[in-house]
């Protein structure tokens, strides 16, 4: 095997969970368990490592339902700024490297382990990548076990292990870990002592492996809670609540709760990063948990209750984080991306949405009557159209479509908020296929040539809908990208680009569903580029 880049990631995907797996998972309604950490575990020892090793990464361990990468970035970016500001100090050596790891990733998978804000580069990702793997292979042959891609640990473990031995190879001593799925039986919940953790808004989802229920969730988000470290969350359901101080007191953690937004934040004399209002409370509870870091470590003089320090405010109005309320510009088409993939990150995917179309005609929504959005809904769909891009291919799309709806509906006062909607897979592009770091082997073959989930979405959709938008279905995000912009065209006299007397931006384009959907976007974007 050739060790560049693209094998790492061509023997990365080997390790992915087939769809026919999957589907067994999914109706057997499999629960996770606790042998996940045992053997995960046993995976650190077959690279070398003991869990008590990785006390040396400081790690910031988030879980949570909605925001936590959202959160994990935030914090990420906060501690970044006191990288230089502190390299003459006596306290250089408490934060001189530090890592961030999150998922999904993208458009590269590489986007997954970062370090010092910036991804590992395809050349240490390969490095890193065969490294692990030979170790694993190194000592299944020592053990007289098989070598091949199936006795390795699957993807996202594979990964998690890789991540971890980055980190330590690299000196990092600081590293903010989010949580895959749930917390307690989570592949990254192998870290003993951790500096701080934290648990973001909780809600509905992973109902095969976490429960059906807010009180199965949050007890398995609240796993990540560790003797001795503090555990910071914002406002939850009551009986959620309930679940976690029951669990903090179990585990012999101080549950902490960020009841309320930072006042700099909500007076607007901090701009964050990250659009949309959500991303207030996300803002807050990563303040209160990098301060809380930063005081483990032994920095002196932190009071972020008040007036907030500079390097804190400089993190949040810096942040980067892709794909989540994301607007890219193309002429007078602007390109609303947000990965909602349940009930509740769709609903806020499309609160921020409604705001930007309403924001665009001068009706801010937080100061617009009803009639104002109607009049500013009512101006929109007769100059500039509006297109919804989606696709769930694993998961339940039509309630999200619903709920989805169903808000612009209320928000615009609008009965058909689209005037076009695009649904595709998540193929990447229509001659090549998926991007190598796109593919997913979880879905099957025959489901993405037929496009069967799609025509289902657009059936539903007309339903939902009364046939009040043109409905569209074409087999990859490519082609959906293309229909976008041929629709543009119709406004534009052809020029996509300049798009004549339409503003720029004005033709919005909400793409949302899929994280993968989003990454595809982004990657036919760039390609084009």
């Amino acid at each position: 095997m050739d060790r560049t880049y693209s094998d790492a990631v061509r023997a990365l995907n080997s390790l992915q969970s087939n769809a026919s797996v999957v589907n067994a998972i999914r109706l057997s309604g499999g629960k996770m368990n606790a042998q996940a950490i045992s053997e995960m575990i046993d995976w650190c020892r077959k690279i070398g490592y003991e869990p008590s090793d990785f006390n040396r990464l400081n790690a910031i361990h988030i879980a949570g339902t909605k925001g936590k990468g959202s959160t994990s970035a935030f914090i990420f970016s906060i501690l970044a700024q006191y990288l230089p500001f502190h390299a003459e100090t006596a306290q250089a050596a408490k934060l001189h490297k530090i890592g961030l790891y999150t998922s999904p990733h993208l458009r590269f998978v590489r986007e997954r382990i970062q370090i010092n804000n910036a991804p590992l580069s395809e050349a240490a990702f390969a490095s890193y990548f065969f490294q692990t793997w030979d170790r694993l292979e190194a000592s299944a042959a020592a053990a007289g076990e098989p070598t091949n891609p199936c006795a390795k640990p699957v993807y996202f473990r594979y990964l998690t292990l890789m991540a971890l031995h980055t980190y330590m190879t690299e000196g990092v001593n600081t590293a903010v870990v989010e949580c895959g799925i749930g917390g307690e039986y989570d592949s990254t919940n192998i870290l003993v002592r951790p500096t701080v953790t934290g648990i973001t808004s909780l809600g509905i989802d992973h109902t095969i492996v976490l429960g059906n229920t807010i009180t199965e969730i949050a007890w398995h988000k609240a796993g990540v809670m560790k003797k001795g470290s503090v555990c910071y969350t914002v406002q939850q359901p009551e009986a959620a609540m309930a679940v976690l101080q029951e669990r903090a007191t179990e585990r012999g953690s101080e549950l902490r709760l960020v009841a309320e937004r930072h006042p700099q934040i909500v007076s607007g004399e901090v701009v964050l990063g990250l659009a949309a209002d959500f991303q207030k409370t996300n803002a807050s509870l990563a303040i209160a948990i990098a301060a809380e870091h930063l005081r483990v470590l032994g920095f002196k003089g932190l009071d972020v209750k008040g007036e907030l320090p500079e390097e804190f405010i400089r993190g949040l109005e810096q942040v980067k984080w892709g794909g989540r309320c994301e607007t890219r510009l193309e002429g007078p088409i602007g390109w609303h991306l947000d990965g909602g993939h349940t009930l509740e990150s769709i609903t806020v995917a499309g609160e921020w949405y409604a705001e930007r179309v309403l924001a665009s005609h001068g009706s801010p929504p937080e100061h617009s009557s009803k009639a104002a959005a109607l009049v500013a809904s009512s101006d929109a769909k007769a100059t500039s159209p509006r297109i919804l891009l989606f696709n769930q291919q694993t998961r339940a799309g039509l309630p999200l479509l619903r709920t989805l709806h169903a808000l612009l509906s209320n928000q615009l006062q609008e009965a058909h908020p689209f005037s076009h909607v695009i649904f595709c897979s998540n193929v990447t592009f229509a001659n090549s296929g998926f991007r190598p770091d796109l593919i997913s082997i979880n879905v099957s073959e025959e489901e993405l040539e037929d496009l069967r989930v799609q025509k289902e979405l657009a059936q539903g959709w007309e339903n939902i809908d009364g046939k009040g938008s043109e409905v569209f279905v074409v087999r990859t995000i490519e082609d959906a990208v293309k229909k976008a912009r041929q629709i543009a065209r119709t406004r534009t006299g052809g020029d996509v680009q300049r798009g004549g007397t339409i503003a720029e931006g004005d033709i919005k384009v909400l793409v949302t569903g899929s994280v993968h959907l989003v990454g595809g976007v982004l990657e036919v974007l760039a390609a084009e580029d």
